[in-house]
């Protein structure tokens, strides 16, 4: 059972304080980003920074969907959601890039074993990095906005 991770990146127009506010927003923001893979997103608690959860099932496939609750935590310049469902932890970056701010999104969850263990290793990160480049996209134009 190895660790299995997919991150993604991208260079937004506003400042750091605003991007991890932007990020940390499950409330208004978050369901205006998130991808057609997302289903059922609902704020269970809180809906802005530390202390927020939030619930959703993630649809990386036709086959393949995670139910997620996310308790969220929030840094200097990180927004960290834990999986209470599963080992998943998805940790939004922001630093200073120009007169922006670089987003990277990383997510790591401990795989399955054996055969089936390294398929999830070199698939998952594949379908997951598109998932992740979608929503930060749309992070992306939202700021711009």
């Amino acid at each position: 059972m190895g660790q299995v991770s997919a991150s993604s990146s991208i260079v937004v127009s506003a400042d750091p304080a605003r991007t991890l506010d932007a990020i940390a927003d499950y409330e208004t923001v978050r369901p205006k980003i998130l991808s057609s893979h997302y289903r059922d997103y609902k704020v269970v608690e809180g809906g802005r920074g530390a202390g927020t959860v939030a619930e959703w099932t993630l649809q990386a496939t036709e086959k393949r969907s995670r139910n997620v609750r996310a308790a969220v935590s929030v840094s200097d310049s990180m927004v960290t959601e834990r999986d209470s469902n599963s080992s998943m932890v998805t940790a939004w970056t922001v630093t200073p890039s120009g007169s922006g701010s670089l987003v990277t999104v990383r997510t790591t969850w401990k795989g399955a074993g054996g055969i089936g263990g390294i398929f999830e290793g070199i698939f998952a990160p594949l379908g997951l990095k598109k998932i992740q480049a979608e929503v930060l996209e749309n992070l992306k134009r939202e700021l711009a906005a």
